[in-house]
């Protein structure tokens, strides 16, 4: 069975994360993006929607998790080359992220790993392979 696959965070500030993501190379469905929501596109099945928190919340009844004490989640993004995972990962640093973590090359992977403005851990990599 195959299916896009949504991709939900809640944020503080939504223009802030639109505008952070934008830097890296990012674009936003303006027929899914209003006050409460954007919806990022990261690939052909895939799409990040960040949420305002309360908004967010209004889908789990739960509260938002503190990310700047813990981790939620890790959103990993392929890319087509090393050379693409360095120039995202260079653009999330100019743009305001922190580091996770140092670059990791382990043949055959690439990695680039940050922390988005609200404390999102993203895992950009490169694989020579074609599976997961």
């Amino acid at each position: 069975m195959a299916g896009r696959i949504f991709v939900n965070l809640p944020v503080q500030d939504l223009p802030r994360s639109m505008a952070f993501f934008e830097q890296l190379g990012f674009s936003f469905d303006p027929d899914f993006t209003d006050a409460r929501a954007a919806c990022m596109t990261v690939g052909d099945d895939s799409v990040v929607m960040l949420l305002t928190e309360p908004f967010f919340m209004s889908f789990t009844g739960r509260p938002v998790a503190d990310t700047g004490s813990v981790t939620e989640v890790v959103v990993a993004v392929q890319q087509d080359s090393a050379e693409e995972v360095d120039r995202i990962g260079d653009a999330a640093l100019a743009a305001g992220a922190r580091p996770a973590k140092a670059t990791e090359e382990a043949s055959p992977m690439h990695t680039r790993s940050f922390y988005d403005p609200d404390g999102h851990h993203w895992e950009i990599f490169y694989t020579a392979t074609t599976q997961p």
